[in-house]
């Protein structure tokens, strides 16, 4: 399982919100592309950014902050936030970004997720399950749909995803530690799991990382604080004992 970093852009600045919540938010720094290069260069292999302004308009609005990001960098870049259409997806896959993350269209539009994948392949396309209270939600986390978390992910898979980024809406932020349940629940559906929401510590990477399915873990909040500290060659974490599917030893 691997660590990847994020960047959640608002207004042009790296924050994190608290549950989603557009009101608490907390601004850590004023230059995206410095704190991305500070990822790379930590030892991160992947970057995930979500442009938080586009998931709540419905439109991508960081485009231009994106396009220094990936530019910046010489590992791939994952983008959620806003991508509501094929065009949206083009335009980030223009600018060299590497895997778009498709959320509220899945739920609203899923022949969108079917297409992008036709065009660029199951590889660079994620759906973005955003539970809350194990249902999906839509337009910036500001909607709660009557789709369950896991009957999204069956019919996703159905259609060809190969890999869900899936996030607990109220662990994240919270430092709380993650669902593990949730997680260990989802991969049983034989999708890739990219786990997010409440990682507080190492200990809650070690234990994701011994979930079988889930191939990666989103850390936000928890890297900024410093309370999970990663250097070079550390953000692969290797399952440390065998598991029976359910994230326990």
């Amino acid at each position: 399982m691997i660590v990847i970093p994020a960047i959640d852009l608002l207004g042009g600045r790296c924050v994190r919100l608290i549950q989603g919540d557009y009101s608490r938010e907390t601004i850590f720094d004023d230059d995206p592309v410095a704190v991305a290069r500070r990822w790379q260069a930590s030892g991160a292999s992947w970057l995930h950014v979500v442009d938080l302004d586009g998931a709540r308009d419905g439109v991508p609005r960081q485009r231009e902050t994106i396009a220094a990001i990936v530019e910046a960098l010489d590992i791939p870049v994952q983008v959620g936030g806003g991508i509501r259409s094929q065009s949206h997806a083009e335009d980030l896959f223009a600018v060299g970004v590497e895997r778009v993350i498709l959320g509220t269209a899945a739920v609203t539009n899923p022949q969108l997720v079917v297409d992008v994948i036709a065009a660029h392949g199951s590889e660079r396309v994620i759906v973005g399950v955003d539970a809350r209270d194990g249902q999906v939600a839509t337009q910036g986390w500001l909607e709660t749909s009557s789709v369950s978390a896991l009957d999204l992910m069956r019919t996703m898979r159905d259609r060809g995803v190969q890999r869900v980024v899936y996030t607990d809406i109220e662990r994240d932020g919270m430092l709380t530690s993650p669902n593990f349940e949730a997680m260990a629940e989802a991969a049983e559906l034989g999708i890739g799991i990219i786990a997010s929401g409440g990682v507080s510590c190492r200990d809650d990477l070690e234990r994701l990382g011994m979930i079988s399915g889930v191939e990666a873990a989103i850390v936000g909040r928890a890297l900024y604080t410093g309370d999970v500290v990663l250097t070079t060659g550390d953000w692969t974490i290797a399952p440390v004992l065998a598991t029976n599917g359910t994230g326990a030893p």
